[in-house]
C-alpha cells in the first residue's frame, strides 16, 4: 500500500512539473523542440502556432521558436518576432531582431547577422562589430512603426549590450527614423562598439537633426570612434558641430584623425574656413589635398577656380587629388561634356574598381543639381555596363522628376543587370513622388 502511494506522489509530481510553467523533463523538452523544427518546415500559417512557444518558460524553447519563425521567412513572423525582441534572454533578443532584419533583406540571417556567431564561440561574438556593415533596405521600403520601436526599445533598454549594438546595426539598416532618438542616447555609453553601430546607423538614416547630439564624440579619446563620429558628423551636415570639428583638427593625434576632421570640415563647407582649405590644397599629403579641394569647390568661391584647375590638370597628382579637383570644378559649374572635362573624366572612374566608390559619391551628390543631370544623360549612350548601371543608382538618388524618363529608358536596355538596375532606381524615385 505505501508502494502503491509512492508511486502515485511521484507520478503526481511529474505531471506538475510537466505542466505550462514549470521545468520540464529533457525528454519532453527535446520531443517540443522537434515538433517546433517540423512546424517551422510549413508555411507562414503556423507561425500563430509556434508564437504560442515565446511564451516557454524553457531558454531552449523559445530560441527554437525564434528560429522556426525565422526560417518559415515571410513579413507575416513581424508579429511574433517583435515580441520576442521584448524577451530577458539575450540570444532569443539577437534572433528575433536578425530574423526582423531577415523580412526585409531575405538572405540576412544566412550571409550577414550576428546570429551565425552565436554558435561559434565568444571571440567570433566579439569580433563581429569590429567591421562595418553599409547594407540598407531600398528608399522605397517602408518600415512598420512598432518594428522600428521595437529596435528603439531594444538599444535602449536591453540588459547586454551586444543585444543593443546589435539592435542598433538593424535600425541601421532599416533606416528606423524613431530609433533615433534611442541612437543618440547610447552613444553616450563607454561600449565601443554600441557607440560605433549606433554612429553608422545614424549615418544610414541621414536625419541631419541627429548632428548635434554626437558633435561631443569629436574628442573622443578612442581612435575608432573619433573617426567615425567625424564622418557621421560630415555625412548629416552637422554645421552646429563646427567647433568642435576644428578643435579635432588642431588637435589631431594622428594623420588618420587629421584627415577625418578636414574631410567632415569640406562636408559642412563653411565659408569660414576656406583659408583652412586653400592651405591643406597645397599639402603632401594625397587625402588632405583632397577634402581640401572638395571643400573650395562646396564652397563656390570663383577666385578659387584657377587653383582648382591647375590640380585637376597637374600630371603627377595622385588620382584621389585629380577625382576631388574634377568634383570641385564641376561644383563650381564646370559641366560640360567635351573631352578631358570634369564631368566625364568622374563618369569614366566608374569603370575603375578602385576608384568607382569615390567617383559614384562626388556623382551622387552632383546629381542633386539640374545641369549635372541633364549633362550626365549626355553621357549615356556612349556610356559602358558598368557606367550605365552606376549611373542608374546615381540617377536613382537624386529623386528629381526629370530622372524618370532617362531610368524609364535604361530599364529598357539589352543589357539585362543594366535594366534590372535602372528598374529598381525607377521604383525608388516613383515611389517617393507619390509619397
Amino acid at each position: 500500500m505505501m508502494q502503491h502511494f509512492s508511486r502515485l506522489t511521484a507520478c503526481m509530481i511529474l505531471a506538475v512539473l510537466a505542466a505550462p510553467g514549470h521545468g520540464k523533463p529533457a525528454t519532453e523538452t527535446n520531443q517540443r523542440i522537434l515538433s517546433i523544427r517540423d512546424l517551422g518546415k510549413r508555411d507562414y500559417s503556423v507561425i500563430p502556432t509556434i508564437a504560442q512557444y515565446l511564451k516557454d518558460p524553457s531558454r531552449d524553447i523559445r530560441i527554437e521558436a525564434v528560429k522556426a519563425i525565422v526560417r518559415i521567412d515571410t513579413p507575416h513572423s513581424l508579429d511574433a518576432l517583435t515580441e520576442a525582441t521584448h524577451d530577458n534572454d539575450p540570444e532569443v533578443q539577437i534572433r528575433a531582431t536578425d530574423g526582423i532584419v531577415n523580412a526585409y533583406v531575405p538572405g540576412y540571417v544566412a550571409k550577414s547577422g550576428l546570429t551565425g556567431s552565436l554558435t561559434r564561440g565568444v571571440r567570433q561574438m566579439k569580433s563581429f562589430f569590429s567591421s562595418r556593415n553599409d547594407q540598407t533596405i531600398d528608399a522605397d521600403v517602408v518600415v512598420r512603426p512598432d518594428v522600428a520601436q521595437a529596435l528603439a526599445d531594444e538599444i535602449g533598454r536591453a540588459a547586454s549590450l551586444d543585444v543593443r549594438a546589435n539592435a542598433a546595426l538593424a535600425a541601421g539598416i532599416l533606416r528606423a527614423r524613431p530609433a533615433i532618438p534611442a541612437l543618440i542616447q547610447a552613444s553616450h555609453s563607454t561600449d565601443s562598439d554600441l557607440i560605433f553601430e549606433c554612429l553608422v546607423a545614424l549615418q544610414k538614416i541621414h536625419d541631419p537633426a541627429a548632428g548635434p547630439g554626437i558633435g561631443f564624440l569629436a574628442h573622443d579619446l578612442d581612435q575608432r570612434i573619433q573617426v567615425i563620429a567625424l564622418e557621421t558628423i560630415g555625412v548629416l551636415r552637422s554645421q552646429q558641430s563646427a567647433p568642435d570639428v576644428r578643435s579635432a583638427l588642431t588637435h589631431a593625434r594622428n594623420a588618420r584623425i587629421r584627415r577625418a576632421a578636414l574631410e567632415c570640415l569640406a562636408m559642412l563647407a563653411i565659408p569660414d574656413d576656406r583659408s583652412v582649405f586653400q592651405k591643406y590644397a597645397e599639402d603632401d599629403d594625397p587625402e588632405l589635398r583632397a577634402a581640401a579641394l572638395e571643400g573650395l569647390g562646396r564652397l563656390r568661391e570663383p577666385e578659387d577656380y584657377p587653383a582648382l584647375e591647375a590640380a585637376f590638370n597637374e600630371k603627377e597628382a595622385d588620382w584621389r587629388v585629380h577625382l576631388a579637383a574634377a568634383f570641385a570644378l564641376a561644383d563650381e559649374g564646370k559641366v560640360d561634356t567635351s573631352d578631358f572635362s570634369p564631368l566625364p573624366y568622374l563618369v569614366e572612374n566608374l569603370n575603375l574598381k578602385a576608384r568607382a566608390y569615390v567617383a559614384n559619391a562626388y556623382l551622387v551628390e552632383l546629381a542633386r543639381r539640374e545641369d549635372v543631370r541633364t549633362a550626365l544623360t549626355k553621357m549615356i549612350p556612349g556610356a559602358t555596363k558598368d557606367q550605365k548601371i552606376a549611373l542608374c543608382s546615381i540617377f536613382g538618388s537624386s529623386q528629381a522628376p526629370d530622372a524618370i524618363p532617362v531610368l524609364s529608358g535604361l530599364s529598357k536596355d539589352m543589357d539585362p543587370d543594366v535594366a534590372f538596375a535602372a528598374s529598381r532606381a525607377l521604383r525608388i524615385v516613383q515611389a517617393r513622388k507619390s509619397s
